[in-house]
């Protein structure tokens, strides 16, 4: 069974949500880490949009200065349909690091 793995990297992200990643059919996220690249504290949310409406990975969690956070681990995966939109968002300018681990349309 072959798998296509991809990733996403997103640099300095602030106040504007930054797309992790636009679903195909089926694709499984199997890695979200968020990265401050401040020296003060940053609070992130990481969300899936889907059809207007946004649900919550993570919400407010806060990130020391020059520490990460790893949202799916211990071989957890998300499955995201066609249409949902993942995004990551800090509550400070350009403090926000991550990189998003995923199986492009996953096949059977």
């Amino acid at each position: 069974m072959a798998q296509d793995f991809r990733n996403t990297l997103n640099s300095a992200t602030g106040t504007g949500a930054a797309t992790l990643l636009s679903a195909g059919d089926y694709d499984a996220v199997i890695g979200i880490r968020c990265c401050n690249i401040v020296a003060t504290t940053i609070l992130v949310d990481v969300y899936i949009k889907n059809g207007g409406t946004d649900y919550y990975l993570a919400k407010d969690v806060s990130i020391p200065p020059n520490s990460a956070i790893e949202l799916i681990q211990g071989g957890a995966k998300i499955v995201c349909k066609n249409g949902d939109v993942l995004y990551a968002v800090s509550d400070t300018a350009s403090s926000l690091d991550t990189v998003t681990s995923y199986i492009d349309t996953i096949s059977s």
